[in-house]
């Protein structure tokens, strides 16, 4: 069976350039802790949006859709779920709610991760949820041609309930030791490789990753969406996936790779955290040059469900009228059209 000893691994992960990023992010942290207790009211609109972004980009990577309109009223309790894909919504709507407001006392084991499991398919009316898995799973990938291949092989199913209670064994063992954050990352990475679910692995790890961080003092998740900016790479995390599951099985995989991706996506959480409240708590911008600012300092395009979803309290016709205006002005382009429209911001030449 793998050894899972993180004692002894976390420290081949101090890199510069890891080192670096787990800097800045303790930096943000400590800086970031004293603004949250200072503006919780400012920020509960924050924390309604990243619920909804989360929702649905941790779904989406895993090929689980609903309507724009649908999303927002099924994270908001305001609806049911009227087929499989909005089950699995609701379900992990209902468990990141766990997650936001219990983190401190979930404990890290199985019988805890079995439970989250149940109540993401808790809206199925199956026995799906809150079970390892019954029969070996392989991770494959399909290539432009349309060829398959094994990426991997993760623990086979007799052997699952076994690598889980090590692993959690493991990551207390290390906790008194190692890097809060080296080891949540690693935690995750070998969660992946064992695999051990039927289905909702992926999702469960977004989960895991959440409450480990919020475990650690790292709450930015809770206000800016991990898994879309986790979405919104998703080739990159594919990648480091497969690049740090390499003989894993052999205990010679290199955690680098996947580790070193999930800092920057936390360090850009923390950065977009910033930008955030800053325009929140500036009390001389408008409703409208917080528009112009959101897509001034967005990178790539943005289309107006986005700006809506960003900000709940700018009504439609608000946000079409600042849009409106930016074009006029020239301060935008805009792309496409109907339901595809994009907005960009039109640097200068």
């Amino acid at each position: 069976m793998r050894d899972y000893n993180y004692k002894e691994k976390w420290s081949k992960l101090l890199t510069p350039e890891i080192v670096k990023k787990l800097t800045l992010i303790n930096e943000y942290k400590g800086e970031q802790r004293l603004f949250i207790e200072a503006h919780k009211d400012e920020l509960i609109e924050l924390v309604e949006i990243a619920k909804i972004q989360s929702t649905e980009a941790s779904n989406r990577i895993e090929g689980i859709f609903t309507a724009d309109d649908r999303i927002k009223s099924l994270v908001q309790a305001k609806t049911t779920p009227r087929d499989r894909d909005e089950a699995e919504i609701a379900g992990y709507r209902d468990v990141l709610n766990t997650i936001h407001e219990n983190y401190d006392y979930i404990p890290i084991n199985a019988n805890y991760i079995l439970q989250l499991h149940r109540d993401l398919y808790k809206f199925l009316g199956s026995t799906e949820g809150g079970r390892f898995k019954t029969s070996d799973n392989i991770i494959r990938e399909t290539d432009a041609d349309g060829n398959e291949c094994v990426r991997f092989r993760p623990v086979p199913a007799w052997e699952t309930a076994l690598s889980i209670d090590e692993l959690c064994k493991s990551y207390h063992e290390a906790k008194s030791e190692a890097d809060p954050l080296l080891l949540s990352l690693m935690f995750i990475l070998d969660f992946l490789c064992i695999h051990p679910f039927n289905d909702g692995n992926g999702r469960m790890s977004r989960l895991l990753t959440l409450l480990l961080l919020y475990q650690s003092g790292f709450i930015v998740g809770k206000y800016i969406s991990i898994e879309r900016i986790i979405e919104e790479s998703k080739e990159t995390y594919y990648e480091v996936l497969q690049d740090s599951s390499i003989n894993w099985h052999e205990n010679e995989n290199d955690y680098k790779p996947f580790v070193n991706y999930m800092l920057g996506v936390v360090v850009n959480a923390y950065k977009e955290f910033e930008s955030r409240v800053e325009l929140l708590t500036n009390p001389n911008l408008s409703k409208a040059d917080r528009v112009r600012e959101i897509i001034r300092k967005h990178i790539g395009t943005i289309t107006k469900a986005e700006l809506l979803n960003m900000n709940p309290d700018i009504s439609d016709t608000t946000i079409q009228r600042a849009l409106a205006d930016l074009l006029k002005n020239g301060e935008i382009e805009k792309i496409g059209g109907g339901r595809y429209t994009k907005y960009v911001w039109r640097v200068e030449d």
